[in-house]
């Protein structure tokens, strides 16, 4: 999102002004509107201009929506840049993906969407065995990621925005490799089994590790359970060679770069300048 040409630091509009720049949003002239919208961000303050949202003048109510959604988008950007250049290496990566899809969705109810993925681990909770985890633990897990819960990836639609971000990966149970993996990672950790997400080139999977056992997990292709021979042999058929580290686990920062990588990249192809920008800012952010 492109930054304001004013900061929001301006002396608070009066209320005198608020009324006339609220009459003139219903100017249909393009350039009164631009003039006014300019003015109220300038301002920065939407708080007096969120119950106009349900004005009766359709024009009002569309414009008025559309300045307080960028505003509340302007100020959940500035949040998730400041996270990206204060974390280090380890952060909570739950936390991250939630700042990451306000940044596009502001309005969202983080709290609702926790509470879904913590009741998809409490319906798998009573049918494994958090002390000893194993490999029968993920069949049950992926039984109800992919199978009751109807998890997939999104092959028909693979570089829509939507498959990066958290919330529409789980409004529309589909997304891309690594948020398919990010949900597994949401879950894992709600059930206390050792998962950890790996950043092979071109492809996103996730880990199990325990003392006895090693299972590499597809969560794009339902949870297909992948041995370190598959992985090499990916590795090698698409000549990204075999480096060790190609199958070492992701630290969240890695893991969010990637993310944002990937979507910087699609907004680039979808010539969308002002969501690449943005994007290319967390990533020069993540990348320090």
């Amino acid at each position: 999102m492109k930054p304001s040409a004013s900061t929001a630091n301006d002396a608070p509009l009066p209320e005198s002004q608020k009324l006339a720049l609220l009459k003139l949003l219903s100017d249909e002239d393009p350039t009164v509107y631009q003039a006014v919208r300019a003015k109220i961000l300038s301002a920065g303050d939407e708080a007096w201009l969120r119950p106009h949202c349900l004005s009766p003048d359709p024009l009002i109510r569309r414009r008025v929506q559309e300045i307080v959604d960028h505003l509340a988008r302007q100020g959940s950007d500035d949040r998730f840049l400041a996270f990206c250049l204060t974390q280090g290496e380890e952060f909570d990566i739950e936390d991250a993906a939630w700042l990451l899809a306000l940044t596009r969705y502001p309005e969202i109810n983080l709290a609702a969407y926790r509470a879904l993925l913590d009741s998809y681990a409490a319906d798998v909770l009573p049918r494994i065995d958090t002390s000893h985890p194993s490999r029968k633990t993920l069949l049950v897990l992926n039984r109800h990621l992919f199978h009751d819960l109807a998890f997939i990836g999104n092959e028909a639609d693979y570089y829509n925005p939507d498959n990066s971000y958290l919330n529409r990966v789980i409004d529309r149970r589909t997304g891309n490799p690594i948020s398919l993996c990010l949900v597994y990672l949401c879950l894992a950790r709600r059930l206390n089994i050792p998962v950890a997400g790996i950043a092979m080139p071109g492809h996103f999977i996730c880990r199990f590790q325990s003392s006895t056992d090693t299972v590499y997990i597809d969560a794009f292709n339902h949870g297909r359970f992948l041995t370190k021979a598959d992985c090499i042999r990916y590795l090698q058929q698409s000549n990204f060679g075999t480096q060790e580290g190609f199958l070492s686990p992701a630290s969240p920062r890695r893991l969010l770069l990637r993310i944002c990588s990937n979507l910087h990249q699609i907004y680039n192809q979808l010539k969308l300048r002002d969501e690449a920008a943005r994007l290319q800012r967390y990533v020069v952010a993540l990348a320090r």
